[in-house]
């Protein structure tokens, strides 16, 4: 067996740095140049890409805003492009308010003579009538309004008092007041009589009448 002996050397000559401080100091000026040159490029790194990402927002932006106006701009175009159907449409609502309101009082001219003539005897005929048709519907309860007044005629070739006639027709439920006015005999014994009379506004056909109608 062989080893080889390890040697420690004691008491060796120490190192000395034998550089001069002027060059130790550039040296560290350097590294300090470095340091800091280092840390700037970085910082206008940072820099760079915030400017960037700034830009890349207000191009963003700016292209929505762009894309928006467009589509403003078409919208408005088409609504111009609609102005004579609004004009339309408006004059129609009008003209239908126009009606309703003109047409607010229309009467069933029909149903009141026929109601009218139903209260008489069969040998009484209506010779004719002169009625007036009232205002519009203000209230809720369409009875207790005029609707239409005037004259009613009837003839008939056997007398009858103006009285029976008055009550017949003042007993119809839609006759407000009826009164005789007149009663005339021709020559060929034709009576003729003349009753004033004011009728409800139950007859309006309420044909025309809308919510917004006064």
């Amino acid at each position: 067996m062989s080893g080889s002996a390890h040697v420690i050397a004691v008491g060796s000559a120490p190192r000395v740095n034998l550089m001069p401080r002027a060059e130790t100091e550039r040296r560290a000026n350097n590294a300090l140049i470095r340091r800091w040159s280092l840390a700037l490029v970085g910082a206008m790194g940072v820099v760079a890409i915030a400017m960037g990402g700034a830009f890349f927002l207000q191009l963003t932006s700016e292209q929505r805003a762009a894309a928006e106006d467009a589509r403003t701009s078409d919208l408005l175009t088409r609504i111009a492009a609609l102005s004579d159907v609004r004009a339309a449409v408006a004059l129609e609502g009008e003209l239908t308010d126009f009606r309703g309101t003109a047409m607010a009082a229309e009467l069933a001219w029909s149903k009141v003579i026929g109601a009218l003539r139903d209260t008489m005897p069969p040998d009484v005929a209506m010779a004719g009538f002169d009625l007036a048709v009232g205002g519009a519907t203000v209230g809720d309860d369409p009875s207790a309004e005029p609707g239409a007044s005037g004259t009613v005629t009837f003839t008939t070739a056997v007398p009858i008092e103006m009285v029976s006639l008055t009550r017949a027709v003042r007993s119809l439920e839609s006759v407000l007041d009826a009164d005789g006015w007149e009663l005339v005999v021709d020559d060929n014994d034709i009576h003729t009589y003349t009753l004033r009379v004011s009728v409800d506004q139950t007859f309006y056909t309420g044909t025309y009448v809308t919510e917004d109608t006064p």
